[in-house]
């Protein structure tokens, strides 16, 4: 269980790392990508832009 909360925690820093170069590329901005200041900060909960990467992601592991 620890080792899956380690792997969830590095995808959601990589993804966050990305963040801005995947917003150049129009990712962040699908319907469905929600963007909100609460408390000062400005969070972002990219569900579309997950969905099209996971399926991006199995498309290319099915064909390889």
């Amino acid at each position: 269980m620890i080792r899956w909360m380690i792997v969830i925690f590095l995808i959601l820093v990589v993804l966050n790392s990305l963040t801005p170069w995947l917003n150049k590329l129009g990712f962040g901005k699908l319907p469905g990508d929600l963007r909100f200041r609460l408390f000062g900060r400005d969070w972002y909960i990219p569900f579309a832009t997950t969905v099209l990467l996971s399926l991006i992601g199995t498309l290319i592991a099915k064909f390889i």
